[in-house]
């Protein structure tokens, strides 16, 4: 039976999404406009998010660090392009009780002006490169429109800052991260995802270029899910970040930023979820399992609980509902809720020697034999949850992935179904302002040594060598 809470996503795909967000007890509003109260179930799963790409930023050299909150204004207006970038976000300090500061803080939006101060007073020579650093905070950006996880004003995220004695190093370094934040889309979130380099339009304020990572969501909109900046000596010479390299003379280090943002929480959600509620892929479900025993029984109560614990012990993070609520009520919150598998072990099927599994991806129901359930029947299940829920995300891009070859058969597809549109482009902002005037459409990345689908502009019909993904997005 569908839960009443939510909007069926076919019918008002926004309502069902805030619906999901609530029911599943992930975020609420809050008395401050735009910022969200993550709940936590929420938070609980931007802990895994942290958990598992900090470990792997640790395998690769990184460590954490912590900057300021506070920007002065002066290290702002040291790099032009940054502050024209954010200054319509900016919120500004410029009050202390009731006297006014003599210089306007900046809250972080993002931390490249303090880290190149940092950098500038503890780099020297070339041997104290590379500094590989990480830092996990929030940010508050003053958005116009706002919805919960997708976009809020204040947000958690970690944001990359790295500097190097070569550009070689550091474009590795750039095209790395993008690699990581893929892999973890793909491998993790079961989210099949598309890397490419964004236009001089769309990329980062300051930045040479930007590499993107970019989801379809269910109802065919894209989301930016993680980026990857390259600037060059940009913002070293901005901030005066010198070192002495090997020949010992004085050169500007080579300088990297990468995020990743709790918009990761929104992408699960409007890839998987469904209309009964979440859908979590076991590897990034802080429960995993759920065992619900029905009925007061003793040999009930052995078996769950050795089971419980014999599942925790081999890393499957499961426990037991020995909630008062009926057994009705107990099934439904943990399918609100998205948790991957449900085991129901009551008195009569046990007598039987039975008991039950649900799947949350499917809904699907199997009555095994007691004596099937092992670690590794719980184990193989959850990795046949996490492949079929990748591959069914798979399909549905597929299926919205269009090519296109003249505006006409754009302007047709995105009043239709929206989609990744792959289209050529002459590599004119004319021709990108143009297509932005269809429903907003924007280019999502340009896919490098892709292969060209047509030699003419989608746009204006000119010599085309950019094989461009477009779409609407959020």
């Amino acid at each position: 039976m569908k839960n009443e809470a939510i909007t069926s996503r076919d019918v008002d795909f926004a309502k069902w999404y805030t619906d999901v967000v609530r029911a599943a007890r992930l975020a609420d509003y809050t008395s401050v406009k735009g910022c969200i109260a993550i709940e936590p179930n929420g938070y609980a799963i931007w802990e895994k998010i942290q958990s598992i790409m900090d470990k792997k930023f640790k395998e690769l050299g990184h460590v954490n660090v912590q900057m300021p909150l506070l920007i002065p204004e002066n290290l702002f207006n040291q790099e032009k392009e940054l502050i024209e970038g954010f200054a319509p976000e900016l919120v500004w300090v410029t009050e202390v009780g009731n006297k006014k500061l003599e210089e306007r803080f900046a809250i972080r939006s993002t931390s490249e002006t303090v880290f190149c101060d940092y950098y500038k007073k503890h780099i020297k020579s070339y041997k104290d490169l590379p500094k590989l650093y990480n830092q996990w905070c929030n940010v508050f950006r003053y958005e116009k429109e706002t919805r919960p996880f997708l976009r809020s004003r204040e947000f958690l995220w970690q944001e990359g800052h790295t500097v190097h004695a070569t550009a070689e190093e550091a474009e590795l370094e750039t095209k790395r991260m993008m690699d990581v934040y893929a892999w973890f889309n793909h491998e993790i979130l079961a989210i099949p995802s598309i890397t490419g380099k964004k236009t001089e339009k769309e990329k980062f304020a300051g930045a040479e270029y930007t590499l993107t990572n970019e989801d379809l969501m269910y109802n065919g909109v894209c989301l930016q899910d993680g980026t990857s900046h390259y600037f060059g000596q940009k913002f070293s010479k901005a901030y005066d970040v010198k070192f002495t390299n090997k020949e010992n003379k004085d050169e500007y280090a080579y300088y990297t930023t990468w995020g990743k943002t709790t918009r990761a929480i929104a992408a699960i959600i409007m890839v998987h979820a469904d209309d009964y509620g979440l859908v979590l892929p076991p590897r990034i479900a802080p429960k995993q399992v759920v065992i619900i025993p029905i009925g007061q029984d003793e040999n009930v109560t052995n078996l769950v609980n050795s089971f419980n614990s014999e599942l925790n012990k081999n890393d499957i993070t499961s426990y037991i509902d020995n909630s008062e609520k009926s057994p009705g009520f107990k099934f439904a919150e943990a399918e609100v809720n998205g948790i991957p598998v449900r085991i129901e072990i009551g008195a009569r099927d046990l007598a039987n020697n039975l008991v039950t599994i649900a799947r949350r991806d499917t809904r699907e129901k199997m009555t095994i034999n007691k004596d099937e359930l092992t670690v590794d029947y719980i184990k193989n299940l959850l990795e046949t949850i996490q492949k079929d829920m990748y591959n069914r995300a798979l399909e549905r891009r597929e299926k919205l992935t269009f090519e296109v070859h003249n505006l006409d058969d754009m302007e047709r597809i995105l009043n239709t179904q929206p989609g990744f549109i792959h289209a050529m482009w002459c590599g004119d902002q004319a021709c990108e302002d143009r297509i932005k005037e269809i429903k907003g459409c924007k280019s999502r990345c340009i896919l490098e040594n892709a292969e060209k689908i047509d030699d003419k502009c989608v746009c204006c019909g000119k010599p085309a060598d950019k094989h461009v993904i477009w779409g609407i997005q959020y």
